[in-house]
Parts: C-alpha cells; sequence; structure tokens
C-alpha cells in the first residue's frame, strides 16, 4: 500500500527525523531547528531563549513550501536571527532545512527549493580565543577547584573532539562506560581515560535522562527529554555550561572559551 504524503509541514518533520537514522538526542535537536523555519513560513519571528524549545511552532501546510514567496520569507529570517545567532549555529540549521527539504522532494511532497538561493554565513576569522589549548593550560585548567561536572564535561570535550552541542545532548544511557564510548545507535562519542575516571561519579544513581544537569530543578514546561527522572533537574545549556567555563577560568587570564577544548592535545 502506498504512504500518502503528509499534508502538514509538522507531519512531515516527523517523518523525516523518523527515517533519518540519526540518534534521539540529535533528532532533538534537528527538530528544534526545523520548528524555527516553520515560525519564518509562517511570516512570524521565532521564538528565542529558554521559550523556544517550550513554544509550538505554527500549524502550516508543506505546500507552503512550494510558494513563490517562501524564499523570501526564510532569506528575511536568516538576516533577523543572523544578527542575534552564531553564525556557526545558523548554518547548521540551515542545512538541516535543506537536507529535508531534500528528503520532501525526492518523495514527490513538494516541487521546489526554497533553500536553494540561501547563502551560508560568513565565519569569524579564527583568532587567540580560538585556538586550541597549550599542554600547559590544559594542566592549569584540570588543576582548577571546579565541581564534578564541570572537570567531566571539560575532560570529556578534550578527550572526544566532539562539538559542545554533542557533548551536552548526551543522555546517561547513550554512554558505554566500559568501552569508553557511547552505545551504537547513538552518535559516536569516544572519550579517554579522564574521562573514564569521573563519568561514573557522574553518573551514580542515574540510569536516564540527561548527561549534565543544571543546579536547580527544570521550569514548568521544560520537555521529558531535557528534565532529569531522578532529581527534576534540567539539561545544561550551551549557553549555561560557556558561563561555568569563564567564571572558573577568570583567574587564568583572558581568552578561555570551551571551543578551546576540542581541538587541544
Amino acid at each position: 500500500m502506498t504512504e500518502l504524503p503528509p499534508v502538514e509541514y509538522g507531519a512531515a518533520v516527523q517523518r523525516y527525523l523518523a527515517a533519518s537514522g540519526l540518534a534521539e538526542g540529535s533528532r532533538r535537536i534537528y527538530r528544534i531547528a526545523l520548528d524555527t523555519w516553520a515560525w519564518a513560513l509562517a511570516d512570524r519571528p521565532a521564538p528565542t531563549g529558554p521559550e523556544r524549545r517550550r513554544a509550538r511552532p505554527p500549524v502550516l501546510p508543506l505546500a507552503l513550501l512550494d510558494h513563490p514567496d517562501a524564499a523570501d520569507r526564510l532569506r528575511t529570517a536568516l538576516t533577523r536571527r543572523g544578527a542575534g545567532t552564531d553564525p556557526r549555529t545558523l548554518n547548521r540549521e540551515l542545512a538541516t532545512l535543506r537536507a529535508a527539504v531534500a528528503w520532501w522532494r525526492a518523495r514527490g511532497w513538494i516541487d521546489a527549493d526554497p533553500t536553494a538561493e540561501l547563502r551560508p554565513r560568513a565565519l569569524p576569522e579564527p583568532d587567540a580565543s580560538t585556538a586550541p589549548l597549550t599542554p600547559d593550560e590544559l594542566r592549569a585548567l584540570f588543576a582548577l577547584r571546579a565541581p564534578l561536572r564541570e572537570q567531566t564535561l571539560w575532560h570529556l570535550l578534550h578527550e572526544s573532539g566532539a562539538a559542545i552541542e554533542t557533548v551536552l545532548a548526551l543522555d546517561t544511557d547513550h554512554l558505554d562506560l566500559l568501552h569508553r564510548r557511547t552505545r551504537p545507535g547513538h552518535t559516536p562519542v569516544h572519550w579517554g581515560p579522564g574521562t573514564a575516571r569521573l563519568l561514573p561519579l557522574l553518573v551514580a544513581g542515574r540510569g536516564t535522562g540527561p548527561l549534565f544537569l543544571t543546579d536547580r530543578r527544570a521550569p514548568a514546561g521544560t520537555p521529558a527529554p531535557d528534565r532529569c527522572p531522578y532529581t527534576g533537574r534540567a539539561r545544561l545549556s550551551y549557553r549555561r555550561a560557556a558561563e561555568l567555563f569563564t567564571t572558573h577560568t577568570g583567574a587564568l587570564g583572558p581568552g578561555w572559551t570551551l571551543r578551546r577544548l576540542r581541538g587541544a592535545r
């Protein structure tokens, strides 16, 4: 029996993600990005901050992507969000939409490609603030009297080389502690002895839920995948992780950012 194409954009998003083969954490990130573009197609500004995850995207027909002004709406949204969004994040979200549009077109659900003329944002030139930490800097960082959560996150970012967003999207049941890697079916992440020493202490007593948690209980309306079922605390955000890193490294001097951990060796 032939499967009928979806009429609504949100349903098409669900079908795309279900067939993507992505791990749960990655599907959640893709869904947030695709929901954000739904606001653009509806010619409405997307929510920002904590409200972005909790807001329900507008219900609209998938055929709106075939409308003659769909490209202009997406271009306007790209320009508007470019003023306050990291270009790497914006480019990743644009790539997510392009991949979904290509998948929908391949199935004949839409005809046009309103993303064809959209251009990625230019990335800032590399500088000292993005250069990998030196061995001496790493030793100074890991010698700080920082909480277990921060030390585990820093070691994992350093040893795995994984994107910060990928690491923060991990859940405790994604981990294969014995083999120092994530379990099959999840975004591949491998780590070394420093992380292996700290992770069991961080996840003690927690069999599922976000790996890295905030200090406070999750606000009302926080999606279940972003809330720990044991403590009620929320998943640690990139913004908060960056703030904590800046706070703890303040005594070491300027220019310390989380992204410098990825390429550090």
